[in-house]
């Protein structure tokens, strides 16, 4: 072999390894909390959606795109003023004469600690599922982290009033963002946590941020019924995870008490689920291995639905019905063991009776954790559809049954 050859070969390859090396080093740098993520008292003043600082963020070769970590200004649970920290993905190119459509992103659980925010990920962008086509359709894509990851705790973990004006306004961060040229069309789309997300979005909308013209909600395996979904989820060591986050979050933000429901053997385990993060399906599985301690010692009650204050807790954060002019996708694995197939099935029957257009797409064999990830491309090219003025398909009979669902339904 050339030995010219194999010089350049080395060459080559140790840039690679260079890159790589400062890549992670960006990365455990931004998992240090810096800076940009904390907001004076003065700094959260203003209007909900206004930015309170950007950076721009390398988007990736293969996205022709703009990307930027921003920090915006929400509201919190008590209307009090919040900084928010998130992603705003901008495309290349000419805008529409009306502005750009704004898709926004509802990440499913990362976590409950603020170094579990998604604009913290090495592969933040990989996460957004259905980010390139979204992309070379010519929309922002916005991807808020919500409250309490990237900026100071705790998460209100599950809590949707929280999540949903999160949501909408990292839509109005990315209209005040200078250069992306933003219209006032927009449709949000989230998995499981951000699948509650999306959906409180769309109840929040009209009175939250009435200047936004919402063309639909797109939701993946969404956390609606609460009290069935944790009762179910109690039946394994995934569930218990998600069961222990809340109960951890919930002690601290509604100031409910956890000692009165979790055995003290377990609250150990408990604290350290609460420390871990998410950042794909590869770290479910030690996460699983960690709540396996819960199935011989975790709560001091059988079904937590019974207990004050978990009881009202649980259904404040149950999303209701939506404006019957809102339009609506679900996705939802028949394999899924997280959300069950059946719950998901009860809500988009009781749209459906409200009045709202559904589209349900039953997927055979698809777990929970890749529910976003198999619907992408048809809640895209739905979105898409809404953005055009396109009737939207729906599922529901005129009697307001649902009927018809894509692929299977029962």
């Amino acid at each position: 072999m050339n030995p010219l050859f194999i010089t350049m070969a080395n060459r080559r390859s140790a840039v690679i390894v260079v890159a790589l090396c400062l890549l992670l080093a960006g990365n455990l740098a931004a998992r240090a909390q810096d800076a940009f993520y904390q907001a004076s008292p003065q700094e959260v003043l203003g209007p909900p959606g206004t930015i309170i600082r950007q950076e721009q963020l390398f988007a990736g070769l293969f996205l022709s795109a703009k990307a930027y970590r921003v920090l915006y200004r929400s509201t919190g649970l008590k209307g009090e003023p919040i900084a928010v920290s998130g992603t705003i993905v901008v495309p290349t190119g000419a805008a529409p004469a009306a502005g750009r459509p704004i898709v926004a992103w509802a990440h499913p659980t990362s976590g409950i600690v603020p170094r579990c925010a998604p604009s913290l990920a090495l592969f933040k962008f990989q996460q957004i599922q259905g980010l390139r086509d979204m992309v070379m359709h010519g929309y922002i894509v916005t991807a808020t982290d919500y409250p309490g990851l990237g900026t100071p705790g705790p998460h209100p973990y599950l809590v949707g009033v929280s999540e949903g004006r999160a949501v909408l306004d990292s839509v109005r961060a990315a209209r005040n963002l200078s250069g992306a040229q933003a219209g006032s069309n927009a449709a949000v789309w989230g998995h499981s946590q951000g699948g509650q997300a999306v959906l409180y979005a769309g109840l929040l909308a009209k009175r939250y941020a009435p200047e936004l013209r919402l063309v639909g909600v797109a939701a993946a395996a969404p956390a609606t019924d609460l009290g069935t979904l944790l009762c179910d989820d109690f039946a394994t060591p995934g569930g218990k995870n998600l069961l222990a986050m809340t109960l951890w979050s919930w002690a601290r933000v509604f100031g409910a008490p956890i000692d009165n429901v979790v055995l003290p053997a377990a609250r150990p385990v408990v604290n350290r689920l609460a420390e871990d993060c998410i950042e794909s399906p590869i770290d479910i599985k030690p996460r699983a291995e960690i709540g396996k301690e819960l199935q011989q010692r975790f709560l001091r009650v059988k079904n937590l639905t019974s207990l004050q204050p978990w009881r009202s807790l649980l259904a404040q954060n149950t999303i209701g019905i939506l404006p019957g002019n809102i339009p609506i996708f679900l996705a939802q694995g028949e394999a899924d063991t997280t959300v069950d197939p059946g719950v998901t099935q009860h809500y988009a029957k009781r749209l459906c009776a409200a009045g709202n257009p559904v589209q349900l797409v039953m997927m055979p064999k698809v777990g929970h954790a890749l529910a976003a990830d198999r619907s992408a491309k048809a809640a895209v090219e739905w979105m898409s559809d809404r953005f055009m003025g396109g009737a939207p398909p729906n599922n529901c009979g005129a009697d307001g049954s649902l009927t018809g669902c894509t692929n299977s339904c029962k």
